[in-house]
Parts: C-alpha cells; sequence; structure tokens
C-alpha cells in the first residue's frame, strides 16, 4: 500500500469517528438512545423525539350546568328511539317511456330503465304503510327495507295522485311498529319537528327543525302544506315529519329548490299535513280510492284570452269552461263562459283554490257559488255530489251546445282535434318550447293541416308555454275567429291559418 493511500485511509477514518462522536453527543443530550445511531433501528425520519403531553380528565360543564340542554338532547334521543323504527326505505324498479324530438323535430319514442328511492312510515300493525304517490308512480317492482335491515316486497293497496300519497302493504309476517297518526289541524308555526328519511340512499336519517308556515301550496294540486327547516333532500319524500310525542303530523313530500337538475337542502321542505293524509288512508283501505266532492265543472284561470273571450273585467275568479250532464253543476244550472266568484263564501282566486274546496266539501253538502254571468252576479246553491274515476269528464251535447245555447269549449276542441302533450324536461333543456301534437282527429278543423309531431309555439302570436295554455287559446279563439298557429316541423317553422268554426243553427 502506497504512503498516499495510507494517508486517505486514515483521514477518512478520522473523519468517520469524528462524525460519529458529535452525532451520539447530540443524541445523548437530546435524550436519545444508541439505537437510534443505527439505520432502521431508529424512528422513520431519524430525528423524532417522544413529545410531553397531558391530556384533560374533565369537561368544562358538568350536567348539573346544563340541565335544559341535558334534558332536551335525552328527549332528542328518546323521540328519534321511539320514532324510527316505524319507517321504512323504499326501492322501486320500472320502465319510463318519452316522447322526444330528434334534432329534425321528429317525434321519436324511447324507453328508459328507471330505479327510484324513497321513503315510508309503517301506520297499521299489520304492514300498511304510507308514502308519496310519485315515489311508486309507474313502478313495476317495490320493495322496502325495516329498521331491523330485513327487506320484504310490497303491493300498491291504493294512490290518490292529487294529495301525492300512496298505500302500500308490506308482504311480511306481522306484527310490525306502527306510528300513530296525530291531529294537523294543532300545529303551531314555530313549534319543533322531526324528519326521518332515506335520503340520497344513506338509509334511516333523522334530522331537526321547525315548523316554518301553514298553507304553502307547492302546486295546482297540493295546496296548505307545512313548510318546515328540517332538512330534507332527495329520498326523503314519502317519510314522516313528527312532533314531540312521535306522532305523524307530516308526509314529507317535496324541498324548494333552484337547481331543478340536482335538487338539495335549502331550508325548505313541504309536507302533507296528517289530517288530509289520515282521510285518504282510511278512504283508501276501506274502499280501494280516495272519495272527493264532485262539482262537474271544467275550469281555467282568468288570463287575458279568458277574459277577453267573455268580456270579464273583475278582479278574481274562475272561469267554468264545461259542464257535466247530469252533474250537481248542470242540476244548479252553472253555464259555460261562468266565472265563479266565491265558494261558501271564500273569495275564489284561481282554478285550484276551487277545486280543492270542492274536493274537500262532503258527499251531499249544499255548496253556495257566487256566480258572474254576462255582467250579473248570481247566487247557485249546488249538493255536492261523491267523485268517481269516471268524473271529470266534461261531456257534451251531440250538436256542441249546451241545453241553453252557449257553444260548449270541449266540443270547440273536439270539433279542432288536436290533441297534445308538455314537452319533457330534456326537450325543454334542448331549447324546445310549446306544446307538442301527440293526435289530430279525422275531418276536423286541423286534419291536413296541422299532423302529430308538430309543435305548436304560438297561437294568435301568443307564446304557447304548455299544453292547458293551447287548449285554452284555441277554445277562446276558434269559437269566434279565424285562428293562426305558429308551428315547428321537421326543424322548421311555418304558419297554419285556421279558420273559424262553421256557426251552428
Amino acid at each position: 500500500m502506497t504512503s498516499g493511500l495510507r494517508r486517505l485511509l486514515a483521514l477518512s477514518t478520522v473523519f468517520a469517528v469524528a462524525f460519529l462522536s458529535v452525532l451520539a453527543l447530540r443524541v445523548w443530550r437530546n435524550g436519545g438512545t444508541w439505537r437510534e445511531l443505527i439505520p432502521g433501528l431508529g424512528t422513520s425520519s431519524g430525528h423524532f423525539r417522544p413529545e410531553h403531553f397531558t391530556l384533560p380528565d374533565q369537561a368544562p360543564l358538568n350536567l348539573k350546568e346544563t340541565e335544559l340542554l341535558t334534558r332536551l338532547n335525552e328527549e332528542y334521543a328518546k323521540v328519534t328511539e321511539a320514532v324510527v323504527p316505524s319507517v321504512i326505505s323504499i326501492d322501486t324498479v320500472g320502465v319510463r317511456t318519452e316522447r322526444m324530438l330528434d334534432g329534425w323535430g321528429r317525434a321519436q319514442i324511447r324507453r328508459f330503465p328507471t330505479q327510484g328511492q324513497g321513503s315510508g312510515v309503517i301506520v297499521t300493525k299489520e304492514g300498511h304503510a304510507i308514502t308519496n304517490h310519485h315515489v311508486i308512480a309507474g313502478q313495476q317492482k317495490i320493495q322496502v327495507t325495516l329498521h331491523n335491515g330485513k327487506t320484504y316486497p310490497a303491493t300498491l293497496v291504493g294512490e290518490d295522485s292529487l294529495l301525492d300519497i300512496a298505500v302500500l302493504k308490506i308482504d311480511g309476517a306481522p306484527p310490525f311498529v306502527p306510528l300513530k297518526l296525530g291531529d294537523s289541524s294543532q300545529v303551531r308555526v314555530g313549534q319543533m319537528v322531526f324528519a326521518i328519511g332515506n335520503p340520497f340512499g344513506l338509509g334511516e336519517t333523522v334530522t331537526q327543525g321547525i315548523i316554518s308556515a301553514k298553507e304553502r301550496s307547492l302546486s295546482d294540486n297540493q295546496r296548505d302544506l307545512f313548510q318546515t327547516d328540517a332538512a330534507i333532500n332527495p329520498g326523503n319524500s314519502g317519510g314522516p315529519l313528527v312532533n314531540l310525542r312521535g306522532e305523524i303530523i307530516g308526509i314529507n313530500a317535496a324541498i324548494y329548490s333552484k337547481d331543478r337538475e340536482n335538487p338539495g337542502f335549502q331550508g325548505v321542505g313541504f309536507s302533507i299535513p296528517s289530517n288530509d293524509v289520515k282521510d285518504t288512508l282510511f278512504q283508501i283501505l276501506e274502499r280501494g280510492r280516495p272519495m272527493r266532492g264532485f262539482l262537474g265543472v271544467q275550469m281555467r284561470d282568468l288570463d287575458p284570452a279568458v277574459r277577453s273571450a267573455i268580456s270579464f273585467d273583475g278582479d278574481s275568479g274562475a272561469a267554468v269552461l264545461g259542464i257535466s250532464p247530469g252533474s250537481p253543476a248542470a242540476a244548479a244550472g252553472i253555464e259555460p263562459w261562468d266565472v265563479v266568484l266565491s265558494f261558501n263564501g271564500e273569495t275564489i282566486h284561481s282554478t285550484s283554490q276551487l277545486i280543492a274546496l270542492v274536493q274537500r266539501s262532503r258527499a251531499g253538502q249544499s255548496a253556495s257559488l257566487k256566480i258572474w254571468r254576462r255582467g250579473e252576479v248570481l247566487e247557485i246553491k249546488a249538493a255536492i255530489a261523491e267523485s268517481t274515476p269516471a268524473d271529470g269528464d266534461a261531456s257534451k251535447t251531440d250538436d256542441g251546445k249546451t241545453p241553453g245555447g252557449t257553444r260548449d269549449p270541449n266540443q270547440v276542441l273536439k270539433r279542432v282535434g288536436i290533441a297534445a302533450r308538455d314537452l319533457s324536461l330534456s326537450e325543454k333543456l334542448r331549447g324546445f318550447r310549446g306544446a307538442l301534437v301527440t293526435h289530430v282527429t279525422a275531418k276536423s278543423l286541423a286534419d291536413g293541416q296541422i299532423f302529430p309531431g308538430d309543435l305548436i309555439l304560438a297561437v294568435n302570436q301568443s307564446q304557447i308555454t304548455d299544453a292547458n295554455e293551447l287548449l285554452l287559446h284555441l277554445a277562446a279563439s276558434a269559437a269566434v275567429q279565424a285562428t293562426s298557429l305558429q308551428i315547428l316541423r321537421e326543424g322548421r317553422q311555418a304558419r297554419v291559418n285556421l279558420p273559424a268554426l262553421a256557426k251552428e243553427p
């Protein structure tokens, strides 16, 4: 070994010894051990040292200092424990058929498999459960999951699409754990409530809030709903809204959200009052269907087209477009184009309000109506009948006139010959607006000029938003004048002029 190599080896040895000596001194001063000097035996970082720590062993407050909150906490838990075993999760399977427009405006039919989720609540020991109609509507298979995790098929006993209530029978062995239906007439704004359901398919979920308002209107058919700020999300539909006694005071029906595609909790939820639910439940269990009052009138709101057609300049009311022969309205002398100003002393502001009042009336009850007819105000008494599945068809006389000689708007529409539907959400998202023609009657006024698949955009230059508005404009216009229709056909806009209906002798 050369002298230069020996010198380099000696220097390296001295450097290594010095480095290890300094490292050992640092580890010793920091409270470490010799194991940290050997790779793999020390800490993963090579620099960690144990920390000194002391955890508190007492809460900042004792339960005696928060007696009210402690009791409230305990009572919340008791309500939850008492209610949750009666709540069920619902899964559905079905097929949805939808008529859509292609890029050229041509109608096509598509079928989509659907899966849905919702909630419900058991209300009888035999296993009858209440949910929303929209949870199970059009579904071929219904399956429920109980609190204990057991899953059973369920059958539909009856439904009330207007109230949005359905009654199911769980195909399992009783006894079940039912929940009592409370008295919703005693509900006050500001009282505490709990909403229980299956949001987003997560399973049993409990949220707490208050009654924010009463007598809210969610749609033309659903009125006098409870509004609550208890968190309600998709999947909560059909679950119960309960009071502090654990009684059902409402069935959660919907939420308010500006995002229609991805709705979520906004602090505004709606529930159907339990008294309405109870009435429908008894009727379905006893007769298989809901029972409602029936007057026998077809109504429309007073928009500019109707006001112009009947020369009405009042502030409120609902217009009568048709009368069912043999109905209470016909017996009372109500005529098409009458305007109902009040029902049993309550001023009428919309068609939905009048329909709700009639439906809540009992069969055999005498109703007092204030009617506007060609500038005169009349008082009319009508005996409310019981609604049947066949009711609601404002049938007409063969000559297209009522017995009094007034042109029946339903016969006007029949002679025009156009049937239409509202556009689907997907069609609206693609920018289409109007009403889609589904059928044109042979030898009618529209035969040969309007065709199924045409999209009607406007009537007499008034834009159309849905099928109901289309029929209303046609009924008001075709009987007295030529009618201009703006349509979209195979991607191109066109204008079609329909002549006025020929006057009848």
